[in-house]
C-alpha cells in the first residue's frame, strides 16, 4: 500500500466517523425536540414528589408543540400545534412567564376558569376545600446530616389525582391568599412543597402560565443522586445514588 493509499484510507475512515457522529446528533436532537427531554431538579419546591438531584424525562408530545418545544425557541410561531389540554394534577415543565426563558417545574392545580385560594394552608378550588388528610411525616435531611420531621398531607384533586404535599411552617406567607381566577388559555401552577415554592401565587414572577409556555409533562425519574452529591462523582454512586427512585413514574 502506498503512502497516498494510506492517507486516502485514513481520510475515508475519518469521514465515515464524522457522518456517524452527525447522524447521532441529529437523531438526539429530534428525540429531544419531539419526544423526550431530560431535566434535573435543582431546588426543593416539589418535595417530596421530586427531590434535588432527581433526573427525569419530560414528554414533549403530551401537550403538543409550541415555539418553546424547540431549542432556544428558534422556530418562531404562536400558539401550539397538535395541542392536547393539560390536566389538573399533571407535573409539568414550563417557561417562566416573566422571562419566557427559565425552565420551571410545578404541578397543575388550576385550569382555565378555576378559582384557586389557600385558606389556612388548605387548598380551595371553586369555593370548595380540596380533600386533604394528614399522613406520616416526611423526614428531611439537612447538609449536616440531621433529620427533621416535616408535616405531610395527602391531597386529592376533584378529578381524583392524589399526591403528597409538605407543610414546613404553619401560617406561612402563602397559607392564606386571595382568590385567583385562572383566565382562558392559562394555568395555575403550585409546588408540592407549599411553604418553599415560588409559583403562581407570586403573580409578579410566575402568575398564570400561558398554555404556549408549556414544554412538556414530567413522566419518569431515570436517575437520582443525593442532594449533596453530583452525578459525575461515580466513585460515590454506591452510597449517593437513590436506587429506590430510579424509574419511578410521576
Amino acid at each position: 500500500m502506498t503512502v497516498t493509499d494510506e492517507k486516502a484510507k485514513q481520510t475515508g475512515g475519518f469521514g465515515e466517523t464524522l457522518k456517524v457522529i452527525i447522524h447521532a446528533l441529529i437523531i438526539a436532537l429530534l428525540i429531544r425536540t419531539f419526544a423526550f427531554q431530560p431535566f434535573n431538579i435543582p431546588s426543593g419546591s416539589m418535595k417530596e414528589t421530586l427531590l434535588v438531584g432527581d433526573y427525569l424525562f419530560v414528554s414533549k408530545y403530551s401537550y403538543g408543540y409550541s415555539r418553546y418545544s424547540f431549542p432556544f425557541g428558534f422556530i418562531p410561531f404562536s400558539g401550539r400545534i397538535m395541542a392536547s389540554e393539560p390536566k389538573a394534577g399533571d407535573v409539568a415543565v414550563f417557561k417562566l412567564p416573566s422571562d419566557n426563558a427559565t425552565d420551571y417545574i410545578k404541578r397543575i392545580i388550576g385550569v382555565p376558569g378555576d378559582k384557586i385560594q389557600m385558606i389556612r394552608g388548605a387548598l380551595h378550588i371553586n369555593g370548595e376545600a380540596v380533600k386533604r388528610e394528614r399522613v406520616e411525616d416526611f423526614h428531611d435531611i439537612d447538609y449536616r446530616g440531621n433529620a427533621h420531621a416535616v408535616a405531610r398531607y395527602r391531597e386529592t384533586l376533584p378529578n381524583g389525582v392524589s399526591y403528597a404535599t409538605l407543610d414546613y411552617t404553619e401560617n406561612s406567607f402563602h397559607d392564606d391568599t386571595k382568590v385567583y381566577e385562572v383566565p382562558p388559555g392559562h394555568y395555575f401552577m403550585m409546588g408540592d412543597n407549599r411553604d418553599n415554592s415560588q409559583d403562581s401565587r407570586v403573580l409578579n414572577v410566575v402568575g398564570f402560565v400561558p398554555f404556549e409556555n408549556f414544554v412538556g409533562r414530567a413522566e419518569i425519574i431515570f436517575f437520582s443522586v443525593d442532594e449533596y452529591s453530583s452525578a459525575w462523582e461515580v466513585w460515590k454512586w454506591p452510597w449517593s445514588v437513590r436506587w429506590g427512585r430510579i424509574f419511578n413514574g410521576l
